[in-house]
């Protein structure tokens, strides 16, 4: 690990008075030989968090004090906003990862140029209620990506600081860091840490979250395929509903033609629906498109990540 590289530690904190000396005692202990900053993000605990960290003084700590509970997305977002580090690392607050994995992390970001080091976690000491949710998260975003990353919810990662600083997290998003930055073009290594039982307070993850996180998986992988080009999507559900809809009523127009009675044919009724529909899928591709290049021209934005620009 570099000294002469500027290290931020960002760490979301909820309801963690018990666990927060330990956890600034051990970013110390793991980084005591390199300069950086320890920032805790209180997201409005209901405890002593805060008075444990203000009382305690450390030094290299930033404690930033949210005004209401937004939750850990939002919270780590205001972190990373916040980090003035070369490289800037993220973890929970509940000591369940171990800081002295970072060097190791760090190590390997440099090694191989990586932009983004996350962690696996070996022997992960979770109960079902947290270790289901996050296997069928993982198997969906396998098989539906080319993004082959074991342990998406780990929270211990390191990344530069432009792959951390590119980075939009919202709603339950940060359980899917890993796939936000790969769809903006980080290179990303994956590597065995340690991970330990919680020693002090309450998991506040359990299976209740499983739908939001289903929504915001399901909100990733469409923006990942179909942000830039809805139509594709929409107007191919469309032409198909369309498509069956008139095979159904030219089956119907033959048996017309051929003196039987469709009137009273709920197939009729299908047929038409079907026809309908699918005019309202193409249209609402159309609609949807034009949405996409509002928000890419009313923000400036563009449609790519540029990684480097070289003159000679």
């Amino acid at each position: 690990m570099d000294a002469s590289q500027f290290y931020s530690v960002v760490v979301p904190l909820y309801n963690e008075a018990e666990n927060a000396p330990l956890l600034i005692q051990a970013v110390h202990d793991a980084l005591k030989n390199y300069p950086y900053e320890l920032i805790l993000i209180d997201d409005f605990s209901t405890d002593e968090t805060v008075k444990v960290v203000k009382d305690l003084a450390a030094p290299n700590v930033v404690l930033i004090e949210l005004k209401k509970n937004y939750g850990q997305s939002s919270a780590l977002m205001a972190g990373i906003d916040y980090a003035s580090g070369d490289y800037i690392i993220t973890m929970d607050g509940d000591m369940q990862n171990d800081p002295s994995d970072i060097p190791m992390m760090i190590e390997k970001l440099n090694s191989g140029s990586y932009d983004l080091v996350v962690g696996q976690r070996q022997k992960r000491q979770d109960n079902l209620l947290r270790t289901f949710p996050s296997k069928v998260a993982n198997f969906i975003i396998r098989t539906t990506t080319k993004l082959n990353v074991k342990d998406h919810g780990c929270a211990l990662k390191v990344f530069t600081k432009d792959t951390a600083k590119e980075l939009d997290l919202y709603g339950e998003s940060h359980r899917f860091i890993t796939l936000h930055a790969h769809m903006n073009g980080a290179r990303i290594a994956e590597v065995p840490v340690k991970h330990h039982s919680r020693k002090f307070g309450v998991s506040k993850y359990g299976i209740g979250r499983t739908t939001k996180v289903i929504n915001d998986l399901l909100l990733l992988l469409f923006n990942q395929k179909y942000l830039q080009k809805p139509i594709y999507l929409f107007g191919n559900i469309g032409i198909l509903i369309f498509g069956l809809g008139m095979l159904i009523n030219f089956y119907l127009l033959i048996l017309k033609i051929l003196g039987n009675s469709i009137g009273g044919r709920p197939l009729l009724i299908l047929g038409i629906l079907l026809v309908f529909v699918g005019i309202q899928f193409f249209t609402t591709g159309i609609i949807i498109d034009l949405l996409m290049k509002t928000y890419y021209e009313s923000q400036k934005k563009r449609p790519f990540n540029i990684r480097k620009i070289s003159s000679f």
